[in-house]
């Protein structure tokens, strides 16, 4: 060791350890002092690790994750930690001994060793307290051991320069020890790059699949390395529910929920007490307070409200703030680049700067963006999860609150708003939480990069920055237009949604009635003003690109002029030039994101609002009801004086009309209603069966079963009582097949017996039954009440409390309860009520009258229920109810024909259902997406327009090149007298070149929107078009909710989001394109290194999109069940309380919510994985850029240098952007594919136009000649062999039991089902040789639900505008509705709602006979429905009928035969086939079918 003379102690110690720089920097091979080594270097890493120590130490304290047994990787830690404490040792007693034999040694070489074999104990120690607590991989370790290692090898490298050129001073002693310590901190370096592993009873022991992050080392969880084994799978096959991991704990629902509702509950704790306190008049310090100060106060302070602010950020505040920390860094990293960039431009200008200086530089250049990168993607990674543990959140506090809501609040928001307080608000609180940092951050890089402008160009910067400041209000007046424009958008958008929604819904009406092409018109009219709404919208899009893109180059450009124009000796040289373009990039970025960041806090604002409102909604008070024996003593609700105690075990009868308060009496005794006075009590568990069945989206079983454990024989036993049987041998999987949402698939009856036989299963003490009988028919209704609520049935000697209109079963009930008003004014028992002669009285007789009616019906009732789609194939879906009806009254139809029946359909029933269940859901596509569909895209905007885009792109970028070429040429012009000559050429051409790049955006931009409308134009008009043309079937098929879903979410994709996206695509592309080509330009030698690069880059990005693409698919499709349950729940929050079933509930909804985040979290990861790989390759363009520049130092101008490095640090951006544009681009072109996809569809047969003559069918002759259809290729004939002839002006009746095929003939009639066999003529006319549009039109149909469309009460009735208002009128008036009609504000202009809902059914029926009446054609088709009309308003349409249309062919399909009875003849079918056909009186006469179904009508 080189002893320290006596003259250099004698100097002031500083002087001799930072000697000057000749020695370090000045000298082609520099070094540090020894002192300087052996002081700062060996301080700097023992000084940081006792810094942090304690706080690691407290960190480790609060944070156990439980005990690592020792390992082998632990046990080499320990060991090498004391081997390098020993040497540290040695070395001090090495120098006490040299000591000893009397040599002078400076305190350095005792206090340094001392120090440093102190801090490895505490390393030591350090590595021994995390295995007790749990931590795997340590990053605090792993930084002090890399710090030790670079420090150490500086004075590696000296140490041996000095062995090799002054042998003789080598102390080997000292050397050796040096050697050894070197070594093990190199192995504890690796040492600490590895992972211990898992402790004891950590969750990822028991764990099937865990998230790799915990057990991860640091650099891997720093580069997000553990990852890429999903990544490998992903690109392998495509990704699968089972290949995802469990969530991390600290993200689940069950840790996140309980702790916002718990911050919550203590804000609003915090405000009752404040209010509490006012209203009791004390001080805080217990004072009363004066009145004057109570109104004063009040003025002041409204009620203060529960922060939701303060408690989300209690939540999640701590872990956010870890991001702020990281966000400061990476904001100070930022500025090195142009910093560094400017030493190397100097660097380049001074030739006799060692060479190692551009390398020292370049190696810092790397780190530092290296750094950079990994901090950025920490701080990015840290906000998503925060954002995602937010929006978890709010789910659950959202759920968890919809569940304890009074009614009264629950009204004041749709199910749509709360469903969109889950949807929308949670992920506007999700897309802030990235951004909020840019409120602080954002000034931050503003105020430094200004300051480093200014240092390098003086005041001429102002000039820069004026033109910013002048660009943020240009842009936020585009904003706020284009808000409005988008507001407007929406609504067009909107009410050509609720069009379409409509069309699909009544498609089978508008077919009948040849109305296609009249609503195809109006869809596109609405289509056409949102287009040129989206046209205004592109020109404002262009002229903001125009202003984003050409900022920097005016900021340039005006500092540029200002500076180089203010003083004639002020030169632009290349250092000033490229350094000041760096930092005007940098600036860009922040005065970009400042107005998003805002408004996308406006938004997060009114969110938190609505969410603080929703949350502090009253809850429902626990103490409504008292639960020991059923009693309402004097509760007044809108019920009022109730008295009312009803003994256990009996059943109480309640009956009252419409609107008296019946199901509020049930809703009292639930607890659901808010209690003014009084009190009420119930004693056991209570089952509740709402009047409108609540059915939720499981199999059968499940819902009967509702949580319950499975019992078998008590479930037989019910399902039997709720006479389910029947329908289960129907439905395709028995009780497990599956309910559509809301119970689609299932008749109304049937959804409220399986509502009934969810009650009894769940076996309660007390039963509450609101009306379950009103929707099932007479006989079903007695069976029910028989076996199950009746006294002999499956509930006796429970307490029973029936709401119900059937006065037959009134006698057996023990009590009744009669209200009128919300009030009790009768009770007994039957007798004792008859005998009163009060309003129980009365209420009988108003009932019986339509009894004995009912009764009469049902046993030829037909309801037409079955809406759902998958029964039609099996016959058509009236036919199958009818099975199901007729098995139930057995008498009617022999149990034997069923099954029979039932057997012969199983086969195909099957297979059918096979398939019904794959078309149901909208499938998911997987692999890459074909070029085919991009060629699609492109021939839809136009072939000319697109290569003009693309034309205009490359010349942007080409003169932005050529402008940025042009400085680096201007920068490098020689200086004469401390002036450059030609400065003013040099600017015009600057600005010139600057001007043609501006309008090149302008062009490019409104060609690229422009193209892009003309593509949705077209893409939609097609499918419009194709999608009204296709057969009954495909909508059968096809659930309207994923045409809708074309028509809304994938239209709007190609409108809106696909141009924006191909903007930024081409963008990036031509970015990086250029940079590559400048860098090449720069220093050919790159040319080595871009191609494999770009292979990495390239193999990277598809090994990405290939997982990327598929975890986007799995998040979407695991997103909507989480809304589908709440919507359910929302519907069904009275019965969930009733059966006390919330916690169940709510970990339901909590699993969902952690299902769709099991997908969600590691798409965020991997968008981190692939930035840190990209960055990393843009890094190494950086890095090599700036290398090959130093070794051609000598052949470069400093111009060319500077324009090469600024652009590469340009690079790293533009790769990113063009990754995740272009994934994003395969992500949303998807929606061409689909879009197209029912473009290929199946089409109705479109027959040549036949010349027929103007009034046809002139006498109305229908002859039906050995006719059949069938449903669908592989299913049997529907009817089969039917022969008729019907003279002209015939009024035909078309009866059979359900099933026998009457719909079907009619459906054949009109073609919306072909003929399988035979034809049908019309005036000697084969109806299959006319055009579709043709045959519909000329012959007319009152269906049997009258479907209205929303829009005037006209268009309703014409379309086409065909009638002049007198024809109008005259309809109106002969289908008795010109009254009500006139009575109206808008008379003929009366808009109608969706579906007609603000008219009754019965007038909605009436509208579509005055359709039918204003067409009048000859031949007349009623597919009679008696189930909406009462019985006035069926012989006002009867009579109209026969004295309308008295010389029209009529064919009625009667459910009633009183109605058909008068008609000339009658048709009787019977299972598809002709059993008669002869007038009604000789079909009575011979006793046939017509004469048992009279009989049963009682008409005989």
């Amino acid at each position: 060791v080189q002893r320290i003379s006596r003259d250099e102690m004698k100097h002031p110690f500083v002087l001799s350890c930072f000697q000057d720089w000749n020695r370090t920097w000045q000298t082609h091979n520099p070094d540090l002092t020894p002192c300087f080594q052996n002081t700062v270097l060996v301080w700097i890493p023992c000084l940081l690790l006792w810094l942090f120590a304690p706080f690691y130490i407290l960190y480790l304290k609060r944070n156990d994750r439980g005990y690592i047994c020792m390992t082998h990787l632990n046990r080499a830690k320990t060991v090498i930690g004391f081997t390098l404490w020993l040497i540290c040792w040695a070395d001090v007693f090495y120098s006490f001994w040299e000591r000893s034999l009397g040599a002078t040694i400076a305190p350095v070489y005792l206090v340094s060793p001392t120090m440093l074999g102190v801090t490895m104990l505490l390393a030591t120690f350090l590595i021994q307290y995390e295995r007790r607590k749990g931590v795997q991989s340590s990053g605090v370790m792993l930084n002090f051991w890399l710090i030790a290692i670079v420090c150490a090898t500086v004075t590696f490298r000296s140490k041996i320069l000095h062995a090799l050129n002054e042998p003789a001073s080598v102390n080997v002693f000292k050397y050796t020890t040096f050697y050894i310590y070197y070594t093990m901190l190199l192995i504890s370096l690796i040492l600490a790059c590895l992972s211990d592993q898992p402790p004891l009873f950590s969750q990822a022991v028991k764990d099937s699949n865990p998230c790799p992050e915990l057990g991860a080392s640091f650099l891997s969880r720093i580069t997000f390395w553990w990852i890429t084994g999903l990544m490998v799978t992903g690109y392998k096959r495509p990704l699968e529910e089972k290949d995802l991991w469990s969530l991390n704990t600290e993200d689940k629902s069950q840790r996140v929920v309980p702790q916002l509702v718990r911050r919550w509950d203590q804000e609003c704790n915090k405000v009752k007490r404040s209010e509490v306190r006012t209203a009791r008049g004390e001080k805080k310090d217990g004072q009363p307070i004066e009145e004057s100060e109570i109104l004063l106060a009040k003025t002041l302070q409204k009620t203060g409200e529960p922060s939701l602010f303060c408690a989300l950020c209690q939540t999640f505040g701590p872990y956010f703030l870890v991001s702020s920390l990281y966000k400061i860094i990476h904001d100070i990293l930022m500025f090195v680049g142009p910093e560094i960039l400017r030493l190397l431009i100097q660097f380049v200008n001074d030739s006799s700067a060692p060479t190692w200086h551009g390398y020292f530089y370049t190696t810092l250049l790397f780190v530092c963006t290296c750094v950079q990168t990994l901090i950025l993607q920490k701080y990015f990674h840290v906000c998503f999860v925060t954002g995602m543990r937010l929006r978890t959140a709010i789910v659950g506090a959202v759920y968890r609150k919809a569940l304890v809501i009074t009614n009264a609040a629950r009204r004041t928001s749709t199910v749509g708003e709360i469903v969109n307080l889950m949807s929308v608000d949670a992920q506007r609180f999700m897309d802030l939480i990235t951004y909020i940092n840019m409120i602080w951050s954002a000034p931050l890089q503003v105020i430094l990069a200004l300051y480093f402008l200014w240092q390098n160009l003086g005041p001429s910067v102002l000039a820069g920055v004026a033109v910013m400041v002048l660009m943020v209000p240009v842009n936020a007046v585009i904003a706020m237009k284009t808000k409005t424009y988008q507001v407007a958008q929406m609504k067009s958008k909107d009410n050509r949604i609720k069009l379409m929604n409509e069309v699909l819904n009544g498609i089978k009406v508008l077919k009948l009635y040849a109305w296609e092409l009249a609503f195809k018109d109006k869809v596109s009219a609405i289509r056409e003003s949102e287009l040129r709404v989206l046209k205004k919208t592109a020109y404002l899009g262009a002229v903001s690109t125009f202003t984003w893109v050409c900022a920097p180059f005016l900021v340039a450009l005006s500092t540029f002029a200002v500076y180089v124009l203010m003083d004639e000796h002020n030169i632009l040289d290349a250092q000033k030039a490229f350094v000041s373009l760096a930092l005007f990039n940098i600036l860009r970025f922040p005065l970009n994101m400042l107005p998003m960041v805002i408004s996308s806090m406006v938004q997060a604002s009114v969110s938190m609002k609505r969410l603080r409102v929703f949350l502090s909604h009253e809850e429902l008070d626990e103490d409504n009801v008292e639960r020991p024996a059923i009693t309402a003593c004097d509760a007044s609700l809108c019920l009022f004086r109730i008295n009312v105690r009803i003994p256990e075990g009996a059943l109480v009868a309640v009956v009252g009309h419409v609107g008296s308060g019946k199901s509020s009496l049930l809703s009292a005794l639930l607890g659901e209603m808010q209690k003014q006075e009084g009190s009420v009590s119930i004693k056991g568990s209570v089952a509740y069966v709402p009047q409108q069945a609540w059915i939720q989206n499981t199999t059968l079983k499940d819902n009967i079963l509702f949580g319950r454990d499975a019992k078998d024989s008590w479930y037989q036993k019910v399902v039997e009582a709720c006479a389910l049987l029947p329908d289960l041998e129907i439905l395709p999987g028995g009780d497990l097949t599956e309910i559509g949402e809301k119970g689609v698939n299932l008749s109304g009856g049937q959804k409220q017996r399986v509502s009934v036989a969810r009650a009894i299963y769940c076996n309660c003490a007390v039963y509450l039954l609101d009306d379950p009988l009103s929707a099932v028919d007479a006989h079903v209704g007695k069976h029910i009440f028989e076996k199950v609520i009746g006294p002999q049935g499956l509930l006796q000697g429970r307490t029973r409390v029936l709401v119900t209109h059937g006065l037959s079963f009134l006698p057996q009930a023990d009590l009744i309860l009669v209200m009128v008003d919300g009030e009790i004014t009768e009770m007994g028992s039957y007798t004792e009520l008859l005998g009163r002669q009060g309003a129980f009285a009365e209420f009988l007789h108003t009932y019986t009258n339509t009894e004995q009616e009912e009764v009469e019906e049902s046993v030829g009732a037909k309801t037409y229920t079955y809406t759902h789609t998958y029964i039609q194939s099996l016959k058509n879906e009236n036919d199958v109810n009818g099975v199901l009806r007729s098995s139930q009254s057995s008498n009617s139809f022999s149990r034997v024909i069923f099954l029979s029946l039932l057997l012969n359909s199983i086969h195909q029933f099957s297979t059918y259902f096979k398939a019904a269940r794959l078309t149901e859901a909208d499938k998911a596509n997987t692999g890459r997406v074909k070029l085919s569909v991009f060629w699609e895209y492109t021939k839809a905007i136009g072939l000319p327009l697109s290569i003009f885009s693309f034309f205009l792109f490359f010349c942007h970028h080409l003169s932005s090149l050529g402008s940025n070429y042009w400085l680096s040429l201007w920068t490098d012009d020689p200086v004469i007298n401390n002036t450059q000559p030609n400065r003013e050429m040099r600017l015009g051409v600057y600005g010139a070149l600057g001007l043609t790049q501006g309008i090149a955006v302008f062009c490019y931009s409104v060609a690229v929107s422009v193209g892009g409308i003309l593509a949705s134009r077209y893409l939609h008009q097609t499918m419009l078009y194709n999608v009204l043309r296709s057969p009954m079937s495909f909508f059968e098929r096809t659930p309207s909710g994923n045409l809708v879903n074309r028509f809304a979410k994938e239209t709007d994709t190609i409108d809106s989001v696909i141009p924006s996206i191909i903007k930024m695509f081409m963008g990036s592309m031509f970015n990086v394109l250029g940079s590559c080509a400048v860098i090449l330009i720069a220093t050919p030698l790159v040319a080595i290194i871009i191609p494999p690069l770009g292979l990495l880059y390239f193999f990277v990005q598809r090994f990405y999109v290939a997982s990327s693409r598929q975890l986007k698919r799995l998040e979407s499709v695991s997103r909507s069940p989480v809304y589908t349950h709440f919507n359910e729940t929302l519907l069904g929050t009275s019965v969930i309380r009733a059966f006390g079933e919330q916690q169940r509930f709510i970990r339901e909804s909590d699993g969902r919510v952690d299902h769709n985040q099991k997908a969600y979290f590691p798409s965020i990861v991997a968008n981190r994985w692939l930035a840190v790989r990209l960055e990393f390759v843009g890094n190494c363009i950086v890095a090599f850029a700036a290398l090959f520049a130093v070794m051609a130092r000598d052949s470069l101008s400093p111009g060319i240098m500077g324009l090469s490095i600024s652009y590469a640090l340009q690079v790293t951006t533009s790769l990113n952007w063009l990754v995740r544009m272009s994934s994003e681009l395969e992500t949303n072109i998807v929606a061409v594919e689909r879009v197209k996809e029912y473009g290929d569809t199946e089409k109705e047969v479109s027959a040549p136009h036949s010349t027929l003559p103007a009034g046809w069918p002139t006498t109305g002759h229908i002859e039906i000649r050995n006719f059949g259809l069938r449903y669908r290729e592989d299913l049997e004939l529907a009817i089969s062999d039917i022969s008729v002839n019907i003279e002209g002006g015939e009024k035909v009746g078309i009866v059979g039991r359900t099933g026998a095929g009457k719909s079907s003939l009619t459906l054949g009639f009109f073609r919306i089902i072909e003929a399988a066999q035979g034809e049908i003529c019309v005036d000697a006319v084969n109806i299959a040789e006319l055009g579709l549009h043709e045959l519909r039109s000329r012959i007319t149909i009152i269906p049997q639900d009258p479907v209205l469309f929303s829009g005037s009460l006209r268009m309703n009735l014409d379309p086409f505008d065909g009638y002049t208002d007198e024809e109008v009128w005259r309809a109106l008036e002969l289908a008795h509705l010109k009254n009500f009609v006139s009575g109206l504000p808008d008379k003929l202009n009366h808009e109608c709602s969706e579906g007609g809902e603000n008219l009754s059914l019965g007038q909605r029926q009436l509208v579509c006979l005055a359709r039918a009446l204003l067409r009048k054609t000859k031949i007349l088709v009623l597919d009679e429905a008696t189930a909406a009309v009462d019985l006035q308003t069926d012989n006002l349409i009867q009579s109209t009928i026969r004295t309308q249309f008295e010389d029209c062919t009529v064919l009625t399909i009667a459910h009633r035969l009183n109605t058909i009875m008068d008609y000339t003849r009658v048709l009787v079918l019977d299972k598809g086939q002709m059993a008669e056909f002869d007038s009604p009186s000789n079909l009575t006469a011979k006793k046939g079918i017509f004469y048992k179904m009279a009989k049963d009508s009682g008409l005989v």
